[in-house]
């Protein structure tokens, strides 16, 4: 079996050694304060938070899912990743929850909750159960990160799963917890260096190998079963491996995805970049930067997807053999739960003198003196394994040198993905339950010191919820829409309705976190369109429920947000009362940020999509693209970007009158 070189691994070596050398450098820095541990002292560039928001969107368990969703598909697998991988989302950060939420000047989202909800019984509810909702949500993070990371180093390592996860999971927690955000932010700049390496390297190699073949299309459809797999329009309906069937109604999908994507985006925005950033102005251009980065990536991910068809084509001329060695190596290692099925099959190539030697013969026969190597791919439902394509692309089609490379940057990706989610939550328990409930006086040392004790009780509870998961999808699909339906509604009622308060908002988080917990444990086999729409309903009903249950909010409290945050939506009580001046300059504001979503969503569509087009040179398709992002990207300048470069001096000079009037 093929495993790294000593190049390889002195490459890894040192990039650790930075890592943890860069963490120690910063200590110092990010221990003056709680605002400079979590926010950086609000003293970082635009540009910087925006290459840092680029590298935390990148992750290897979020590279490997998406590739194998173009594997399978083609081109059209961006739309599978309309729940979560093309983060739609950031339109609308870009345009206004990002901007919204710095205006309060607060650290974390869940000490947000009292800014808008007051100082009462409700506002402490409401900012707990924010609190606890992020620590729910990042446990879930660092499951799929440790799924992720475990399968695909250990095709590289001759090390379980597990063990390959614990080794890079504990040195990204030792920086993490040293450097804080400054840590974050300059070792995601570093880190995006190495992924921009990475992604011109593999679509070099990617459009050479199909230039050289010249019928892609015959190709792919032979190895996927795809006839349409260069197309990039979503059909109705597609035919998917066994596994994936859930995906089938591949239109239907994408549009739940795309209505998903707007209302958590509308939802959100509590992100510490925002929190952290100088002005209005920056959260629009860090985020217009992000998004143009995170373009990067889809032509990296097109390239590992190119690269397989032709890896998968070579190895497996009869699909058959799959099938032939996932009975054998079950009717050998009684292996039933598919969780399992990874870590069975490193014991297999690993230890193989463990088995009975019919296990190993059978194996041989099948896929010849390489069988170790082949075995990687093999999936629990006789089919190819997509979600390992990435590393084995990696490990056999990529040039010696390059490949330790290549590891380096999806290992940055993860890492940047992992401080920036631990950071963030590590915040939220910090500032918002330790140091607001147990220790309202304690030391900013002994502050620090909790930080870390919750990064690595966090860290430890993701490891036993990756362990027990089945794949990588399984548990993306339920964090975005189970554990995502269920905290949606709360978090959006927060900013659009007037009479929504901290009581609706506790009551109808906490229905929603036990019912998505609930499905997990109970019923983890629901549809993901299923998950989405019950844990919809229950947060809704519960957030109304409890809304009026419980004594609104404080007209005081109210006026004070409305005037400071300026948010669109349910608030006629309140802006009847505002000045003219205030009142146009919002409504004006409103009208542009509105008018702007379609484009916004457009060209952050489109632009994802033309390198991959690009990749398996589909032309014709790219020429109908790039027309629609060259309109998309002019109206986005016309409605919404020329205007940023203008700011409403109106509009603040009447902020400031009624702040001296209240």
């Amino acid at each position: 079996m093929q495993n790294l070189n000593h190049v390889d691994y002195t490459v890894i070596g040192v990039y650790f050694c930075i890592l943890v050398g860069l963490g120690l450098y910063l200590k110092r820095k990010a221990s003056a304060s709680l605002e400079d541990y979590f926010l950086g002292g609000r003293r970082l560039p635009w540009w910087a938070l925006g290459v840092s928001g680029m590298a935390s969107f990148l992750d290897i368990t979020g590279t490997m899912i998406i590739v194998s969703f173009l594997f399978m598909l083609g081109p059209r697998g961006l739309f599978v990743e309309f729940r979560g991988g093309v983060v739609l989302v950031l339109a609308i950060y870009m345009l206004w929850s990002g901007k919204w939420h710095r205006r309060s000047g607060c650290i974390t989202g869940a000490e947000w909750m009292e800014f808008r909800f007051g100082n009462g019984f409700g506002a402490h509810f409401a900012r707990i159960m924010r609190a606890v909702a992020e620590v729910i949500f990042t446990v879930g993070m660092l499951a799929y990160l440790v799924k992720g990371v475990g399968l695909f180093l250990s095709m590289f390592l001759p090390w379980t799963p597990l063990q390959c996860s614990l080794v890079m999971i504990g040195v990204a927690t030792v920086y993490t917890m040293v450097s804080g955000f400054y840590g974050v932010v300059f070792t995601d700049m570093f880190q995006s260096l190495i992924i921009l390496i990475a992604v011109v390297s593999i679509s070099v190699i990617a459009m050479t190998a199909v230039a050289a073949h010249g019928d892609m299309a015959d190709l792919a459809a032979t190895v996927t079963g795809q006839s349409r797999w260069m197309e990039s329009a979503p059909p109705w309906k597609t035919s998917m491996p066994k596994g994936y069937e859930g995906y089938s109604f591949l239109s239907l999908m994408a549009f739940m995805y795309l209505l998903r994507n707007v209302f958590y985006g509308m939802a959100q925005g509590d992100d510490p970049k925002y929190f952290g950033a100088k002005s209005d102005r920056d959260c629009g251009r860090l985020t217009f930067l992000w998004t143009w980065l995170m373009m990067f990536r889809w032509p990296m991910m097109m390239g590992f997807a190119v690269l397989g068809i032709f890896m998968v084509h070579q190895w497996f001329p009869d699909r058959g053999m799959l099938a032939q060695a996932t009975d054998l190596i079950k009717q050998h290692t009684a292996v039933t739960d598919q969780a399992r099925w990874a870590d069975v099959l490193a014991s297999v190539m690993n230890q193989p003198q463990q088995y009975a030697p019919t296990l190993v013969d059978g194996l041989r026969e099948l896929f010849g003196p390489e069988w170790q190597t082949k075995l990687h791919l093999v999936g629990f439902h006789g089919t190819v394994n997509p979600e390992r394509i990435l590393p084995a692309v990696i490990l056999h089609r990529v040039p010696m040198g390059l490949r330790g490379m290549l590891l380096v940057a999806l290992i940055a990706a993860s890492m940047s993905t992992f401080d920036s989610t631990v950071n963030k939550t590590a915040g939220f328990f910090t500032r918002d339950l330790y140091q607001r409930y147990l220790r309202p006086k304690a030391s900013n040392r002994e502050l620090i010191y909790a930080s870390w004790g919750f990064c690595a009780a966090v860290v430890a509870l993701g490891f036993i919820m990756g362990y027990k998961a089945r794949n990588i999808n399984d548990i993306w699909g339920w964090i975005i829409m189970g554990l995502g339906g269920g905290m949606l509604v709360p978090l959006f009622l927060r900013l659009y309705w007037w009479r929504f308060n901290g009581g609706g908002f506790a009551f109808g988080m906490t229905v929603g976190l036990i019912g998505a917990v609930v499905q997990r444990i109970a019923f983890p086999d629901l549809g993901e369109l299923q998950q989405f729409g019950i844990m919809l309903a229950i947060g809704l009903l519960a957030s109304i429920v409890g809304t009026f249950l419980t004594p609104p909010t404080s007209p005081e409290v109210l006026q004070r947000f409305y005037i400071q945050t300026r948010p669109f939506g349910l608030w006629r009580p309140l802006k009847k009362n505002l000045p003219h001046d205030l009142r146009t300059a919002m409504e004006q504001e409103h009208r542009r940020d509105l008018l702007a979503v379609p484009f916004a969503l457009g060209w952050q569509i489109t632009l994802f999509m033309l390198p991959m087009q690009l990749i398996v040179q589909s032309y014709r398709a790219f020429g109908i693209t790039l027309a629609i992002f060259v309109f998309c990207l002019a109206g986005l300048y016309l409605v919404w970007l020329g205007p940023q470069s203008e700011p409403s001096v109106a509009a603040d000079i009447a902020q400031q009158q009624i702040r001296q009037r209240a």
